[in-house]
């Protein structure tokens, strides 16, 4: 990494955020990074609780973990980052990790092993949305402090029963894995929420940036830690702007005006392609593209419904035109690339197929309300849904609403359907398959708002107890059969129709180098761009 030259603790920014008025010659401070991106979905910062795909991004940034991932070899998987080394016990139940030595919050407060004991104690007792990542382990409110324990420069962590040592890595590089720095967070304790309200707005991390402000619906600020640990960024500061439209995001992009472009449609990409001083980078993601149906609707819930829906939806045609280059189609929960993936795609639009399901289920003048996030891609899938599903007699509406506004109706299950996106958070078959297929308490009052087949009421009829089998399988080949298994089965019986995986396309500016968006994994990394 580059040490800094000259620090930007003031810069008169001058950037508009408007597309009209622009010099064509405008650009960007050397030391400074500027992304467009959807930024709406943010509904917290803080790392034991936010569960969006904005929010990972900044938290992966602004704090450090246990184990992470080299943004520059993603291939070579997890990797130490706070803590130095690790040992396993004879059981396999039991990992010590020791410390990193001499590593500094962005308070100046040292890291130590009590506060990653914090961390994740917090994490579990909170019981936040991404709580499960950690609680799948057998960790509970009422032993934490018996099964995560720090002791001088160790912090020991057993599980209620021996897993893939893989796996219990992969899950502490997710974004509730994040390492607060206990003492600030303790001071801004209000009411015993272990500073919750306090982190939903700051942050309190190691990482290579902090937080100088998130603005909801307009942009988030990041400037330099210089004490990161692994070196001071070259970009000393990152502003992450909202911007809906794609047009939009273009303009600023060719003006000089932004650094990177993150949601260009593929008219936009076909635009810029080409030009002097702009690059296009496509990387396959394990975002997920996919619409679900609640089952507590009396309709929805019938299988032959289910079916017919999913032999409803244009994949091809979605495919090869507007979201041409951007999504590729793919029917299975496990995005490729991950261990038990599969590339089956039994579903095609087929009106009449669909139609003789309806009609075996005694279905007529059915009316659904869908859910969408107010986003381009997102809008025109609906739309292709309400014409085919209008071809077997299906009305189907639009709730269209920001990225907030959509989640906290999914995830209260309030929505009949929802059209919308899934990402990984750990490089796992179980990142997936424990929350699509794995529904132990499909009652209300379970909350288990992490999980998509709670959201959508959906028991999953057996799959639950096949997940918890092949999460402890050790053979590798046997476990990756059994995520095969289970997909498959999944594709019959299940509420979701996943559609597309998408392939991200980001127009830069060709000076920008080493901007990594973590391929599958999903790990947003800004501390090694330069210009």
């Amino acid at each position: 990494m580059k040490p800094f030259t000259n620090l930007l603790a003031s810069v008169a920014l001058g950037l508009a955020v408007g597309v009209t008025g622009m010099p064509a010659a405008a650009e960007t401070p050397a030391n400074m990074l500027v992304i467009a991106n959807r930024i709406d979905d943010i509904t917290t910062l803080d790392p034991a609780e936010s569960f969006e795909f904005a929010g990972a991004d900044v938290s992966r940034n602004v704090y450090s973990k246990l184990v992470n991932f080299d943004p520059l070899n993603l291939d070579a998987g997890y990797a130490p980052d706070l803590a130095a080394s690790w040992t396993v016990s004879e059981d396999g139940k039991t990992i010590t990790f020791t410390m990193r030595e001499g590593v500094k919050f962005h308070s100046g407060n040292p890291v130590t092993a009590k506060d990653a004991e914090f961390s994740l104690r917090r994490a579990v007792i909170l019981n936040k949305t991404p709580s499960f990542i950690l609680t799948q382990f057998g960790f509970t409110p009422e032993n934490v402090e018996q099964t995560i324990v720090a002791k001088g420069n160790t912090l020991t962590i057993t599980t209620d029963k021996k897993y893939a040592t893989s796996f219990v890595l992969n899950c502490l590089t997710a974004t509730i894995g994040g390492i607060v720095d206990m003492k600030e967070v303790m001071a801004h304790e209000v009411d015993g929420d272990m500073g919750n309200a306090w982190l939903k707005t700051n942050t309190a991390g190691s990482g290579a940036y902090k937080l100088a402000s998130w603005k909801p619906n307009e942009s988030v600020t990041l400037v330099a830690n210089p004490d990161f640990y692994l070196g001071a960024p070259a970009m000393e500061r990152v502003i992450v702007r909202h911007v809906q439209e794609s047009a939009s995001q273009r303009l600023l992009l060719e003006n000089g005006d932004i650094d990177v472009a993150r949601n260009l449609n593929p008219e936009d990409v076909k635009g810029i392609t080409g030009k002097p001083g702009v690059a296009i980078d496509s990387e396959l993601r394990g975002r997920l593209m996919y619409l679900s149906l609640n089952q507590k609707h009396p309709v929805l819930s019938k299988p032959e419904v289910r079916t017919a829906i999913k032999y409803l939806i244009d994949y091809k045609g979605m495919q090869d035109s507007f979201l041409n280059g951007q999504y590729t189609i793919h029917e299975n929960f496990l995005p490729a690339t991950y261990l038990g993936a599969i590339d089956d795609q039994p579903y095609s639009l087929n009106v009449e197929k669909a139609k003789e399901l309806l009609a075996s289920a005694g279905v007529t003048n059915l009316e659904i309300t869908a859910g969408v996030r107010e986003a381009q891609e997102r809008i025109e899938i609906a739309q292709s849904l309400q014409n085919t599903f209008a071809q077997a007699g299906i009305k189907l509406n639009l709730t269209v609403g920001t990225g907030k506004q959509i989640l906290s109706k999914y995830r209260a299950r309030e929505l009949e359907m929802y059209i919308g996106a899934w990402g990984p958070d750990y490089p796992d078959p179980q990142t997936n398959a424990g929350t699509f297929a794995y529904n132990p308490d499909n009652s209300d009052e379970a909350k288990a708002t992490g999980l998509l087949a709670w959201r959508n009421a959906w028991d999953t009829a057996g799959l639950t107890k096949e997940v918890e089998a092949a999460v402890v399988e050790g053979d590798r080949d046997v476990r990756k059969a059994m995520y095969e298994k289970i997909q498959r089965e999944f594709l019959k019986s299940s509420p979701f129709a996943i559609m597309f995986q998408k392939i991200e396309q980001t127009g830069r500016s060709d000076k920008v180098k080493n901007l990594n968006l973590g391929g599958a994994v999903t790990a947003v990394s800004y501390w090694p761009v330069t210009k």
